[in-house]
C-alpha cells in the first residue's frame, strides 16, 4: 500500500509541476485584457482580441490544457 501512495503523490507532484507552464502562459493574456481565462472562454471571441485567431487559439489551448491537468489532479487526489 505505501508503494501506491508514493506513486500517487509522485504523479500529483508531476501534474502540479506541469500546471506551472500553462499558468505562466495564461498570465500575459489575462493581464493584457484584464480578464480571467474563465471569462475569456465564456465571453470573448477571436474578433475581440488584438491578435485575432492566433491569439485566441493559443489562449484557449493553454486554458484547456490547464483544465485537463487540474482534472487529472482532482481525479487521483
Amino acid at each position: 500500500m505505501p508503494l501506491i501512495k508514493t506513486a500517487i503523490k509522485a504523479e500529483i507532484a508531476r501534474l502540479e509541476l506541469a500546471l506551472e507552464m500553462p499558468n505562466r502562459r495564461l498570465m500575459p493574456f489575462e493581464k493584457k485584457y484584464h480578464v480571467t481565462s474563465e471569462y475569456f472562454i465564456s465571453n470573448l471571441a477571436a474578433e475581440d482580441l488584438e491578435g485575432g485567431d492566433d491569439e485566441y487559439v493559443t489562449w484557449a489551448g493553454e486554458f484547456k490544457l490547464r483544465q485537463r491537468l487540474e482534472g487529472k489532479v482532482k481525479a487521483i487526489a
